[in-house]
């Protein structure tokens, strides 16, 4: 099955990296004037067995398409180029909500690409980590299961393992909630609240993730797997992660570069706007949206989680 990336981020050059061990692999970029060292991730040169490309047409001659993009300009790329895509074996690495639907990436691709096999890449994962080779663990999601099975063999590598589930909205949804979390936890280091209380944001943010992806159907031992706990525990620990350091610059009071992609700043504007129509309770979700938008103060936001009103657990 011939393999191209959709999108030379740092995930999407470091997927195209770790896939050419085992044969060919396309990447396209809108811009290649970079050659085979891709800025977006510093120190890796390009295998000989990956060929970079502009031409999304040459590039989507592919039987299998990876989409590294970011979840917001998801929707705008299959506003435009969905005829290319169609009738192909999708696999989406975006984690996010779409703010303008209110659905995941799943949702998206199956109605642009209605001829198309559909699946999701997530779980705990680092660009320079798969990069460099070191050994990662991930899900595919695919609700076709002999699809995903086929998936599933063309996209593990001896370092990169690939657990699969049928579950699509269970892995998407613990893939784009765990960046809301993340940044929460970021705003408690950041504002030198302690690790306890980082602890107890992981703990409480993990019982929101779940509850609100039963109400939205997934099966809830999904969000205890790699695509929830366990990404959900990378992110909220690890400077590494862009949502865990913006948290840390909004904790800080600090100012953060707005030209890195932040997925869970979007996340929780459209977690919030999910949690109301279903009259579902997400109080660390609705925090950090309105800490994103400027609307409250950590200050204000501290006092408020800690004063809600005592239950059980």
């Amino acid at each position: 099955m011939s393999v191209a990336i959709l999108g030379a981020g740092a995930f999407g050059t470091a997927l195209a990296v770790a896939l050419s061990a085992n044969g060919p692999v396309t990447l396209w970029a809108r811009d290649t004037g970079w050659g085979r060292d891709n800025p977006r991730l510093p120190g890796v040169s390009l295998p000989g067995g990956i060929a970079v490309t502009d031409e999304l047409s040459a590039a989507t001659q592919a039987d299998m398409l990876v989409l590294a993009l970011p979840a917001q300009a998801l929707g705008g790329f299959l506003a435009d180029h969905a005829r290319l895509l169609d009738g192909k074996h999708l696999v989406s690495t975006a984690k996010g909500i779409d703010l303008t639907r209110l659905t995941g990436p799943s949702a998206l691709l199956a109605d642009a690409c209605p001829q198309a096999t559909v699946a999701v890449l997530t779980g705990p994962s680092f660009a320079a980590d798969i990069a460099r080779g070191l050994p990662t663990a991930l899900t595919l999601a695919c609700a076709d299961a002999d699809a995903g099975r086929a998936l599933q063999h063309a996209l593990s590598t001896p370092v990169l393992r690939l657990y699969r589930t049928t579950d699509v909205a269970g892995a998407e949804l613990g893939g784009a909630l765990k960046n809301v979390i993340a940044i929460a936890a970021g705003v408690v280091i950041g504002a030198g609240l302690g690790d306890s209380a980082r602890a107890a944001i992981i703990t409480r943010g993990f019982a929101e993730m779940t509850r609100l992806a039963a109400r939205l159907g997934a099966r809830p031992e999904t969000l205890s797997g790699l695509s929830g706990l366990g990404d959900l525990t990378l992110t909220c620990t690890s400077a590494q992660s862009r949502n865990f350091r913006y948290g840390q610059a909004l904790g800080a009071r600090q100012p953060f570069d707005t030209a890195t992609t932040v997925e869970g700043a979007a996340t929780a504007r459209a977690v919030a706007a999910l949690a109301a129509r279903m009259a579902c309770d997400m109080p660390i979700a609705a925090m950090v949206a309105r800490l994103a938008e400027g609307t409250m103060t950590v200050d204000d936001a501290a006092q408020h989680l800690m004063t809600r009103p005592l239950k059980e657990e």
